[in-house]
Formats: C-alpha cells, structure tokens, sequence
C-alpha cells in the first residue's frame, strides 16, 4: 500500500498530527528544565489541551459526518497549526523562572497513551509569560487534534476499499510506534541546537502537514432537508453505536483497562521504579519494552487474520493486565520489561482489528460520530484514571490497588467476549 499516493499522502499526514500530538508535551517538558515555564504552568496548559480535545471529539466527529471529512482535517490541522506558536508567547523569560523542575517530568511525559492532564505536584514559581495566553491556544489545539481524531479515522474508510484497511491501520499504527521510540532523542538532539519556541514552531509545521497534505475522500454529503443540532446528530451516532452490541461491550472494555492499566503506568510505575529498585531506569526501560511489543504487535497484526478476529482482539487487549500483575510482586526488572513488552503487544492486536472492524461494520455516514463516541471515552477516562489511582494507592495500599486493577484488566474483554457479534467484531457473526 505505500506504493499508493493518496494512502501515502494520508498515511503521512495522519503520522505528522500523532507526531505533533506526541511532540507538544515532550516540548514543553524541556521548557520546564530550561525554567521558561513552572511545573505548575504545565499542568494548566496540559488540562487546558486535554479539555480542549475532550470538547472538540464529538463536534468532530459531528462536523466530519455532515461535511467533508478532508476539510475537517484541514481546518482541524489549521487551527491546531496557528494556536501552537502562540503557546511560546506565554513562556518567561529564562532568567525569571525560579525554582527547580521536577527531575521525572520528561520521562513521565513519556508515558505510552496516556492522555495528559493533571498539574505537575510540585509548584514552581515563574513570572513574565501569560498562562491564560498559553492555556487558550492549547485548548484550541486540542481541540484541533481532537476535531482531527474521528476525521481521520472515517477518511480512512473512504481512501482505502474493504480489503485492506486492516494493513492501512497496521500502517499507521507502526509509524505512530516508530516515531515514539525515537522522537525523544531527536529531540533531544534538536533541543541541544534549537531553544522550546522554535521547538514549537516545528510542531505547528507538523500540523501544517496533517492539514494540507491527506486527500480528498467522498464528495461532501447532500445536506438534510433540515439540518439538526449538534447534539442530536451527535445523538445518532451513539445510538448506531448501540446497534452493534460488540462495539459497546468492546467500548466498556476499553474504558475498563484504560481507567486501571493505563493508570497504573502513569501513577504506579513510577513509584515502584523509585521504591522498589531504586533507579528511574527500570521506568525507561519498561515504557521502551511497550513500545517495542507495540510496534511487534502491529507487524503481526498486518499480516496475520485469525478467523475469531473479535476474541482475539480482546485477549490482545487483556494482556495489558500483565503490566499490573507484573508490579505486584518483587521480581526481577526483567521480568517487569516482558510485561510490559507484552502488554503493548496485545494492544495493538487489539488496536487495529478494532478500528478495521468499527470502519466496516458502522454505517459510512454515521462513522465519524462513531469514531468520535470510541475516543471520547478512551481518551477521556484516561486523566480521570490519573487523578483516582494516587488517592486510591493512599487509602489501601499499592498492592490491593494493583491487584484490583489486575483483575480488571484481564476481566473486562472477557466479559465484552461474551456479547453478541464479538467473535468476528460483527453483527453477522454470533
């Protein structure tokens, strides 16, 4: 497939948006260390991101089903491309910040599908930069990503026939896990040479891409005799989504796993990487290891179509409880790397088919609302996750917390195995 132009051209500008996704709070974590912006600054602007994303998915996803999904993309990209610059506007000038940053904040950021969203817990004092100015133009570029998210998603199903956009999805999958193995050290290197505000102007270029670049798809739909609010047609989506019992039950799951499994590597890992073995590497190397059973995951996925392609996406997705149980008992450090490895193994096992399915099985009009009812809940669930399991680890205790997130993860997709169609992640299966 990526001998065709127009997947080629969607294929790159879908990879430049999670590139820029991925880049922004990596950027303005080592704006923290060079002390342009305070840790709590941070935590404004990221929340203020996350909430923009969470607000724009399903006017998206709405937008992307009553026009054309290529002109959401573009001024989803746009906007996202002209707010970004504006974020350095509000940095302090190097010498006025004061106070030092927080030693695991770039490795935290780091953290593999984890929506950021929670203020750092140490407070640095800064003064000369505009945190309303900065939390503004964050929100509007999350909106912008969160706009592009469904977009994307339903373009897809328009540029690439049936029979192979499970490899489109594999394709794009490998080249988000490519670029999150190694944009931290190209960033690094590039940040030896470039300060954070023209680190950023690269990111606004990244969008720049993702907006111009994809193609055309479908021509834009005839419009309805009369036009329903945003909240209705948003309505709709959801209750095509109920039309497929599988989608739900698989949902559910995923919030499941997402809420416990995610939550422990963002909030557990750490601490046990800190308490346990005494060193943040073992918190890199896992985070590496996830990755690399990713990116091993989605080059099985794009070659190999199991006949139940539902239940094995679910037990793909159950093996991220290997992460949890893996830090429940003192074992060696490698043995929390093969969890991990296989916890992002199963993920995209579970990734792909499931997008492959929901372009498939959902009505072509209705996709992009579908799709935006999909990321409104993962992504959504994931700063919530966040913010309970730290309360929930000091009121009982890491061990019950773990074993409980555990149970969940490995619990939840065989529960959702159980609804009607999730076989085959299809309505025409049993």
């Amino acid at each position: 497939m990526l001998w065709e132009r127009r997947f080629v051209l969607l294929w790159c500008g879908t990879t430049a948006s999670g590139l820029a996704t991925w880049a922004l709070p990596f950027v303005l974590g080592l704006a923290v260390l060079d002390r342009t912006l305070s840790a709590a600054d941070l935590g404004v602007v990221l929340a203020a991101r996350t909430a923009g994303f969470l607000a724009a998915v399903p006017i998206g996803g709405v937008l992307a089903d009553r026009y054309s999904r290529r002109s959401v993309v573009l001024w989803a990209g746009l906007a996202a491309a002209l707010a970004t610059p504006a974020i350095a506007l509000g940095f302090a000038a190097p010498d006025v910040a004061a106070g030092p940053a927080a030693p695991d904040l770039a490795a935290g950021l780091a953290a593999p599908d984890v929506v950021a969203g929670l203020a750092a817990p140490e407070v640095v004092a800064g003064g000369g930069g505009s945190v309303v100015l900065m939390a503004v133009a964050a929100a509007i570029v999350g909106a912008g990503q969160g706009a592009c998210r469904p977009a994307f998603q339903a373009l897809t199903a328009e540029v690439v026939d049936g029979g192979r956009r499970r490899q489109a999805n594999a394709a794009v999958t490998l080249a988000v896990r490519v670029t999150t193995l190694v944009a931290p050290a190209g960033t690094a290197l590039l940040a030896s040479v470039l300060d954070t505000r023209a680190l950023l102007v690269g990111t606004a270029l990244l969008w720049l891409i993702a907006a111009l670049l994809p193609p055309r798809g479908l021509p834009t739909p005839a419009p309805p005799p009369r036009r329903a609010r945003l909240l209705r047609e948003f309505g709709e989506g959801v209750r095509e989504a109920r039309r497929h019992p599988w989608f739900v039950a698989g949902l559910a799951a995923l919030a499941a796993v997402i809420f416990t499994g995610y939550s422990v590597t963002g909030v557990a890992l750490p601490l046990v990487s800190r308490d346990r073995y005494g060193t943040e590497a073992v918190l890199a190397a896992a985070l590496t290891a996830y990755t690399l059973g990713a990116l091993a995951g989605a080059l099985l996925v794009a070659r190999w179509s199991p006949r139940a392609q539902g239940w094995t996406a679910l037990t793909g997705l159950a093996l991220y409880g290997c992460a949890p149980l893996s830090l429940l008992l003192p074992v060696h450090p490698a043995v929390v790397f093969a969890a991990y490895a296989v916890a992002g193994l199963g993920i995209e096992l579970f990734n792909v088919p499931w997008f492959t399915a929901t372009q498939r099985e959902v009505e072509p009009r209705l996709l992009a609302r579908v799709s935006s009812l999909d990321f409104l809940v993962s992504y959504g669930l994931a700063p919530v996750g966040l913010a309970f399991l730290a309360p929930a680890v000091e009121a009982f205790g890491l061990v019950p917390v773990l074993a409980g997130c555990t149970l969940v993860c490995f619990l939840a997709p065989a529960v959702a195995a159980l609804a009607p169609g999730s076989r085959g992640f299809s309505r025409t299966t049993a």
